[in-house]
């Protein structure tokens, strides 16, 4: 991974943790009208399509999973850049990019209906100037949140029974899951990259850390900010019981480097080897997936 890799990967995570914590406050729309193929006009929040989209753009790599999810895969023309999953989209060789839009690549594609997780500069003005429905697809603040976006995602393209058969199956598989452990009171270091940039308990991952009853060394260590950077001092004195790396794609971080690490070889999760390494694609999304970031963190509290 080079430098200018991780920069701008660095960036990528700012940007989505400022996101998170917006949606914290506002939190996603929930005027939602459920719908079939056949049930339109839909109106979702603010947005109302008068027909199904049979064109859609997605510029969040998290709404592309959802698309695909409640089976609205056909209906997609073009993703952005970072929408790798599932392997459809990413084959779709569209590339465009949600951080620097261009308004003319994503208008050539003829949409009736873009999705976006943010709004940099004035792209839903300027798509709305033109005729081009946008829905804003905001980072969450918990679960119900999730579960409020794949139906609001499902309405709008009108799979809406796709997404509640999704919902259904990450309820059970999710409350099976924060059920399967006993670690209450231990402690955690959740890394999002190898300067040692954590989160608190109060953002969405947090929260769901907490479920299991972990306990943040994050918390409290910079008043006002959920995701601050620690120093390899702070946590080698915390001595956390376990250890999420959620940098293992970004920063190529293991077991292996973070034992390596001056200092750390005798942290005890080091020594009990309670080092968790995560897919950061999954744990950067808030889409069906994060059903999986849950049940690994499972599978790793209960050996």
């Amino acid at each position: 991974m080079t430098v200018s890799s991780r920069i701008h990967r660095a960036v990528v995570g700012a940007l989505v943790a400022v996101l998170a914590a917006c949606s914290s406050a506002a939190g996603p729309s929930t005027d939602t009208t459920p719908a079939t193929a056949a049930e339109f006009p839909v109106t979702v929040g603010d947005l109302t399509l008068e027909a199904r989209p049979e064109r859609i753009v997605s510029l969040s790599p998290t709404a592309t999973e959802v698309l695909w999810a409640v089976g609205a895969g056909a209906q997609v023309v073009a993703v952005d850049e970072y929408s790798t999953h599932p392997q459809e989209a990413a084959e779709l060789g569209t590339a465009l990019s949600g951080f620097e839009p261009n308004i003319e690549a994503i208008s050539g594609y003829d949409p009736d209906l873009v999705i976006v997780s943010y709004d940099p500069g004035s792209l839903v003005e300027q798509l709305g100037s033109l005729g081009i429905p946008v829905f804003m697809a905001p980072a969450v603040a918990d679960l119900d949140g999730v579960y409020a976006q794949i139906g609001e995602i499902g309405a709008l393209t009108g799979n809406a029974s796709g997404a509640a058969s999704v919902v259904e199956d990450m309820r059970s598989r999710i409350d099976a899951a924060f059920g399967s452990t006993g670690v209450a009171g231990q402690t955690y270091f959740y890394e999002l990259d190898d300067t040692l940039y954590s989160l608190t308990s109060r953002t969405f991952i947090g929260s769901l850390m907490g479920r299991f009853g972990l306990v943040n060394i994050a918390d409290d260590v910079e008043e006002g900010n959920d995701y601050p950077q620690l120093s390899a001092e702070v946590v080698v004195t915390a001595d956390p019981d376990w250890i999420f790396l959620a940098d293992t794609k970004c920063c190529g971080q293991t077991a292996e480097t973070v034992a390596a690490r001056d200092g750390w070889s005798g942290l005890s999760a080091v020594a009990n080897g309670r080092i968790v390494e995560l897919d950061d694609d999954v744990a950067s999304r808030w889409g069906p997936r994060i059903v999986e970031l849950i049940e690994a963190v499972a599978a790793a509290l209960a050996r």
